[in-house]
């Protein structure tokens, strides 16, 4: 499932609510503790990871790929 953020990044924990993985903040600490995510393959336990256009985060078994909106502009 494709994210679209319209920045230059979105945080972890701001893609896992945004995807509705989680409702809250408390929630997005706990999943990253028991090191269930997974960020471009590797295991993701910072819910401040800056993810930019093309990273991957894969949440048990759910792909989810971060897409910089089209504003005119290049993704950085």
């Amino acid at each position: 499932m494709d994210i679209q953020i319209h920045g230059e990044y979105i945080t972890l924990g701001q893609l896992l609510k945004k995807a509705q993985i989680v409702a809250s903040g408390g929630e997005v600490k706990s999943l990253l503790a028991e090191e269930r995510v997974l960020v471009n393959g590797a295991v993701e336990t910072r819910r401040g990871r800056k993810l930019r256009d093309g990273d991957e985060v894969l949440v048990e078994g759910a792909a989810y790929r971060v897409v910089s909106e089209p504003d005119g502009h290049p993704p950085r």
